[in-house]
Protein backbone atom coordinates (compact mmCIF):
# COMPACT_ATOMS: atom_id res chain seq x y z
CA UNK A 1 0.00 0.00 0.00
CA UNK A 2 1.38 3.34 -1.14
CA UNK A 3 0.60 6.21 0.93
CA UNK A 4 0.25 10.49 -0.37
CA UNK A 5 -1.02 13.04 0.81
CA UNK A 6 -0.24 13.33 4.82
CA UNK A 7 3.00 15.20 4.39
CA UNK A 8 2.43 17.44 7.65
CA UNK A 9 1.85 15.19 11.04
CA UNK A 10 1.77 18.03 13.05
CA UNK A 11 -0.68 18.13 15.99
CA UNK A 12 -3.43 20.81 14.97
CA UNK A 13 -3.78 18.84 11.46
CA UNK A 14 -7.25 17.44 11.41
CA UNK A 15 -8.03 14.68 8.77
CA UNK A 16 -11.05 15.36 7.03
CA UNK A 17 -11.01 11.84 4.70
CA UNK A 18 -9.41 9.01 3.85
CA UNK A 19 -9.38 7.11 0.83
CA UNK A 20 -8.07 4.41 -1.27
CA UNK A 21 -7.64 4.62 -4.64
CA UNK A 22 -5.63 1.27 -6.77
CA UNK A 23 -3.71 0.95 -3.84
CA UNK A 24 -2.98 4.48 -3.53
CA UNK A 25 -3.14 5.38 0.79
CA UNK A 26 -5.21 9.20 -0.19
CA UNK A 27 -4.78 11.15 3.57
CA UNK A 28 -7.16 14.37 2.86
CA UNK A 29 -6.59 16.85 5.91
CA UNK A 30 -7.98 20.31 6.25
CA UNK A 31 -4.37 22.51 5.47
CA UNK A 32 -4.33 20.55 2.46
CA UNK A 33 -7.80 21.08 1.67
CA UNK A 34 -7.11 24.82 2.31
CA UNK A 35 -3.67 24.79 0.29
CA UNK A 36 -5.77 23.13 -2.91
CA UNK A 37 -8.79 25.39 -3.17
CA UNK A 38 -5.49 28.73 -2.83
CA UNK A 39 -4.02 27.05 -5.76
CA UNK A 40 -7.63 26.27 -7.84
CA UNK A 41 -8.66 29.57 -7.43
CA UNK A 42 -5.71 32.15 -7.37
CA UNK A 43 -6.63 33.53 -10.79
CA UNK A 44 -10.26 34.51 -10.00
CA UNK A 45 -9.64 37.64 -8.29
CA UNK A 46 -7.78 39.05 -11.99
CA UNK A 47 -10.72 37.19 -14.15
CA UNK A 48 -13.78 38.97 -12.04
CA UNK A 49 -14.35 41.42 -14.68
CA UNK A 50 -14.10 38.57 -17.76
CA UNK A 51 -16.37 36.01 -18.68
CA UNK A 52 -17.70 33.01 -16.95
CA UNK A 53 -15.57 30.98 -19.68
CA UNK A 54 -12.20 32.58 -18.88
CA UNK A 55 -12.62 31.27 -15.10
CA UNK A 56 -14.30 27.95 -15.85
CA UNK A 57 -11.13 27.53 -17.96
CA UNK A 58 -8.58 28.78 -15.06
CA UNK A 59 -10.41 27.09 -12.64
CA UNK A 60 -10.31 23.71 -14.63
CA UNK A 61 -6.41 24.48 -15.73
CA UNK A 62 -5.26 24.90 -12.28
CA UNK A 63 -6.90 21.48 -10.97
CA UNK A 64 -5.30 19.95 -13.66
CA UNK A 65 -1.94 21.39 -13.05
CA UNK A 66 -2.68 20.48 -9.35
CA UNK A 67 -2.11 16.95 -9.92
CA UNK A 68 1.75 17.22 -11.02
CA UNK A 69 3.80 14.70 -9.20
CA UNK A 70 1.09 12.67 -8.08
CA UNK A 71 0.47 8.78 -8.40
CA UNK A 72 -1.07 8.59 -12.38
CA UNK A 73 -4.10 7.08 -11.72
CA UNK A 74 -5.45 10.25 -9.70
CA UNK A 75 -4.52 12.30 -12.65
CA UNK A 76 -6.32 10.98 -15.58
CA UNK A 77 -9.94 12.44 -14.58
CA UNK A 78 -9.09 15.98 -13.49
CA UNK A 79 -6.61 15.83 -16.78
CA UNK A 80 -8.93 14.41 -19.81
CA UNK A 81 -11.84 16.49 -18.06
CA UNK A 82 -9.60 19.87 -18.82
CA UNK A 83 -8.40 18.93 -21.77
CA UNK A 84 -11.91 18.07 -23.18
CA UNK A 85 -13.68 21.26 -21.43
CA UNK A 86 -11.11 24.16 -22.25
CA UNK A 87 -9.49 22.78 -25.60
CA UNK A 88 -12.52 20.59 -27.15
CA UNK A 89 -15.41 23.02 -26.35
CA UNK A 90 -13.99 25.78 -25.31
CA UNK A 91 -11.52 26.09 -28.06
CA UNK A 92 -8.50 26.93 -25.60
CA UNK A 93 -5.49 24.85 -25.86
CA UNK A 94 -3.52 25.81 -22.67
CA UNK A 95 -2.03 22.60 -21.73
CA UNK A 96 -2.25 21.29 -17.70
CA UNK A 97 1.60 21.37 -17.38
CA UNK A 98 2.32 24.87 -18.49
CA UNK A 99 4.82 26.71 -16.15
CA UNK A 100 1.93 29.72 -15.13
CA UNK A 101 2.41 32.06 -12.49
CA UNK A 102 -0.24 33.40 -10.36
CA UNK A 103 -2.77 35.97 -11.70
CA UNK A 104 -3.12 34.47 -15.23
CA UNK A 105 -6.30 37.12 -17.20
CA UNK A 106 -7.49 35.25 -20.18
CA UNK A 107 -9.84 37.68 -22.37
CA UNK A 108 -12.55 35.80 -24.47
CA UNK A 109 -9.44 32.90 -25.02
CA UNK A 110 -10.89 31.12 -28.29
CA UNK A 111 -8.29 30.27 -30.57
CA UNK A 112 -5.63 30.74 -27.77
CA UNK A 113 -2.64 28.13 -28.07
CA UNK A 114 0.12 27.97 -25.70
CA UNK A 115 3.23 25.54 -26.75
CA UNK A 116 3.10 23.30 -22.94
CA UNK A 117 7.07 24.05 -23.14
CA UNK A 118 6.45 27.75 -22.01
CA UNK A 119 6.82 29.65 -18.78
CA UNK A 120 4.42 32.58 -18.20
CA UNK A 121 5.20 34.84 -15.23
CA UNK A 122 2.55 36.28 -12.72
CA UNK A 123 -0.36 38.42 -13.60
CA UNK A 124 0.08 38.25 -17.31
CA UNK A 125 -3.21 38.78 -19.57
CA UNK A 126 -3.68 36.61 -22.60
CA UNK A 127 -6.39 37.05 -25.69
CA UNK A 128 -7.67 35.08 -28.43
CA UNK A 129 -6.29 34.15 -31.40
CA UNK A 130 -3.17 34.15 -29.84
CA UNK A 131 -0.30 31.58 -30.24
CA UNK A 132 2.56 30.81 -27.95
CA UNK A 133 5.06 28.21 -28.63
CA UNK A 134 8.53 27.22 -30.70
CA UNK A 135 9.67 26.95 -33.89
CA UNK A 136 11.00 24.52 -36.27
CA UNK A 137 14.30 24.49 -37.49
CA UNK A 138 15.66 23.59 -41.16
CA UNK A 139 17.26 20.47 -39.76
CA UNK A 140 13.52 19.66 -38.35
CA UNK A 141 14.78 19.73 -34.63
CA UNK A 142 12.55 22.82 -32.78
CA UNK A 143 13.47 25.90 -30.58
CA UNK A 144 12.78 25.91 -26.88
CA UNK A 145 9.19 28.19 -26.66
CA UNK A 146 9.08 31.52 -24.93
CA UNK A 147 9.53 32.76 -21.48
CA UNK A 148 7.44 35.60 -20.68
CA UNK A 149 7.98 37.70 -17.43
CA UNK A 150 5.39 38.80 -15.01
CA UNK A 151 2.76 41.36 -15.52
CA UNK A 152 2.94 41.57 -19.56
CA UNK A 153 0.16 42.16 -21.56
CA UNK A 154 -0.77 40.20 -24.59
CA UNK A 155 -3.23 41.45 -27.21
CA UNK A 156 -5.16 39.54 -29.51
CA UNK A 157 -4.31 38.03 -32.73
CA UNK A 158 -0.49 38.01 -31.85
CA UNK A 159 2.12 35.72 -32.41
CA UNK A 160 5.06 35.06 -30.34
CA UNK A 161 7.69 32.23 -31.51
CA UNK A 162 11.11 30.71 -30.64
CA UNK A 163 13.52 30.82 -27.71
CA UNK A 164 12.83 34.35 -26.57
CA UNK A 165 12.30 36.32 -23.51
CA UNK A 166 9.40 39.14 -23.05
CA UNK A 167 10.54 41.00 -20.21
CA UNK A 168 8.26 42.03 -17.10
CA UNK A 169 5.73 44.47 -17.97
CA UNK A 170 6.28 44.55 -21.57
CA UNK A 171 2.89 45.07 -23.87
CA UNK A 172 2.74 43.02 -27.44
CA UNK A 173 0.42 44.76 -29.77
CA UNK A 174 -2.57 42.91 -31.31
CA UNK A 175 -1.86 40.94 -34.12
CA UNK A 176 2.09 41.55 -33.49
CA UNK A 177 4.43 38.90 -34.94
CA UNK A 178 7.55 38.40 -32.03
CA UNK A 179 10.63 36.85 -32.74
CA UNK A 180 13.14 38.57 -30.87
CA UNK A 181 13.57 39.14 -27.31
CA UNK A 182 11.36 42.18 -25.91
CA UNK A 183 12.87 44.16 -22.97
CA UNK A 184 11.30 44.55 -19.91
CA UNK A 185 8.74 47.66 -20.32
CA UNK A 186 8.77 48.26 -24.28
CA UNK A 187 5.73 48.13 -26.02
CA UNK A 188 6.27 46.45 -29.68
CA UNK A 189 3.71 45.84 -32.59
CA UNK A 190 3.96 45.20 -36.13
CA UNK A 191 5.42 42.00 -38.31
CA UNK A 192 7.61 41.83 -37.24
CA UNK A 193 7.32 43.07 -33.83
CA UNK A 194 9.48 46.49 -33.27
CA UNK A 195 9.63 48.32 -29.79
CA UNK A 196 7.55 51.55 -30.63
CA UNK A 197 7.53 53.09 -26.75
CA UNK A 198 10.11 52.66 -24.05
CA UNK A 199 9.47 52.20 -20.53
CA UNK A 200 10.86 55.58 -19.95
CA UNK A 201 8.26 56.91 -22.03
CA UNK A 202 5.16 55.84 -20.99
CA UNK A 203 4.30 58.73 -19.09
CA UNK A 204 5.01 61.10 -21.79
Amino acid sequence: MRWYGLRCAEEDTTVLNTESIAGVKIVLTERETIKMLKHVTQDLFRNKTTSLKSRLILVLFRTASSTRGLPRVLTIIPRVVYQISAEYILGVELPWDTRVGPGLQIQHGTGLVVNHDTQIGQNCTLRHCTTIGNKQRADGSFTDSPIIGDNVDIGSNSVILGAITIGDGAVIGAGSVVVKDVPAGCVVAGNPAKVIRQASDQKA
